[in-house]
């Protein structure tokens, strides 16, 4: 009779322990997570310390992390609202400068506007008082014995102010009376050069609203007194002052 055969451990089939380990590894598997008591869920570690217990956070420690979670802004907050005086102050400082910037521009543009307006006022001035000298001179400086009250009428229109006063008072008593009694005859003319060139006039000084000129004058004098004609070659100074009426003489000194 034939004796059975009689199998150890270690004579198990290569293809039952390959079963046998499958097997194995999907309980395990099937076995890290599963229901605990009171319906949480509890995690099986292979080879690893005891089984933990995943739960829901209370409400303390979910407090304490949210306190964790927000450290980092409110501390970056309260650093940059610490910040914010010395930017305020910087702030103030920069508007601070700006504005005197701004003053001192205004400033200077309104000296160079008013010096640019005040130059062509004095250009216009020089111009202007030149013109009306060398038509007052020849008849401020003229008369004749013939027609003495048309004459100093006519020279009264270019004056102003004490000037004309001194002037009427002159002619009244002494000029009219000698014109009348050598039968006095006065014209006087400003220089022109020969080639008709301008007048020999030119301003000594000059402002927006006077100005003093200075004119080479020629007169020209018959009456009893003298044989033929007498030529005098005179240097006038007349200062001019801007009126309602235009530029007028205000004063006249002969060099």
């Amino acid at each position: 009779m034939a004796n059975p055969t009689i199998r150890g451990r270690g004579s198990t089939s290569p293809g039952r322990r390959a079963m046998s380990a499958a097997a194995r590894a999907a309980a395990k598997r099937s076995d890290r997570v599963r229901p605990g008591p009171g319906g949480s869920a509890v995690l099986d570690t292979p080879h690893g310390p005891a089984p933990r217990r995943l739960e829901a956070p209370d409400d303390a420690s979910q407090a304490r992390r949210d306190e964790n979670q927000h450290v980092g802004p409110v501390v970056l907050a309260e650093e940059v609202a610490a910040l914010l005086p010395d930017r305020r102050r910087r702030r103030v400082r920069l508007c601070a400068f700006l504005a005197v910037l701004l003053v001192l521009g205004l400033t200077a543009l309104g000296v160079l506007g008013r010096e640019y307006a005040e130059g062509r006022h004095t250009d216009a001035a020089r111009a202007q008082a030149v013109a009306a000298a060398q038509k007052a001179a020849p008849v401020v400086l003229s008369y004749d014995h013939r027609s003495l009250a048309k004459d100093f009428a006519a020279a009264r229109g270019h004056l102003t102010g004490a000037f004309e006063e001194e002037y009427a008072r002159t002619t009244s008593k002494v000029v009219g009376p000698t014109a009348k009694k050598y039968r006095g005859v006065v014209k006087a003319s400003v220089v022109a050069p020969p080639n008709g060139g301008a007048p020999a006039a030119s301003v000594v000084s000059v402002s927006p609203d006077r100005a003093v000129v200075l004119l080479f004058v020629n007169q020209v004098t018959t009456s009893t007194q003298v044989t033929g004609s007498r030529v005098d070659l005179n240097r006038v100074r007349m200062t001019m002052t801007r009126t309602s009426g235009g530029w007028k003489v205000s004063a006249v000194d002969a060099l």
